[in-house]
């Protein structure tokens, strides 16, 4: 009988080895480590003017003792100096600060600019490049000069005059075929 057990045990473990070693001839476990990485999405606002006929651009630098009637040359542009191509959006807002001790109804409409509408569209308040703007590569200016109305009275005298600009860019890579159609943009 002790042999009959003995068996017995031998022929059980037996097939417990043989059971271990085809289940781990058919188990493979694996860890695999999935890196995205994000394109790099970056831009600079250039603020450029051209201060003589058919000269070079220079940064801009504000002007003093404007005369209504005349223009200044302002060019506004973006630069891309991330790795990646991007989408840009543009708010323009325009301001103009009374000299101290002045008041009276400011008319926003006396300073103006002209919008390169050949590659900048206007919708929900922002000015949309219409292009990807590719790394390295800079906007076409959304304006290049402000203008002063002839009608500004002696009440802008000394005044200050302040086109804020507000710049937003986002990939374009599986972010629409426009830049109408791209998503993530900043809450503003």
């Amino acid at each position: 009988m002790k042999k009959k057990i003995l068996a017995l045990a031998l022929i059980v473990i037996c097939l417990s080895i043989v059971a271990y070693g085809t289940t781990a001839y058919f188990t493979y476990d694996i860890i695999a480590t999935h890196v995205i990485t994000a394109g790099n999405v970056r831009i600079e606002l250039e603020q450029l003017a051209i201060l003589t006929p058919g000269g070079a651009p220079i940064e801009f630098d504000r002007p003093n003792d404007i005369v209504p009637g005349t223009s200044v040359s302002k060019i506004v542009q973006v630069k891309n100096t991330g790795y990646a191509a991007a989408w840009v959006r543009l708010a323009l807002t325009k301001e103009i600060i009374l000299a101290s001790g002045v008041t009276g109804e400011v008319d926003l409409s006396l300073v103006s600019y002209e919008i390169n509408e050949e590659y900048w569209a206007e919708q929900d308040g922002w000015f949309y490049y219409l292009k990807p703007l590719e790394a390295g590569a800079t906007t076409e200016p959304i304006f290049t000069e402000i203008s002063f109305a002839a009608s500004m009275s002696n009440m802008y005298q000394k005044s200050q005059s302040k086109i804020n600009v507000l710049a937003h860019a986002v990939q374009t890579v599986y972010n629409g075929e426009s830049v109408f159609e791209a998503a993530g943009w900043p809450e503003a």
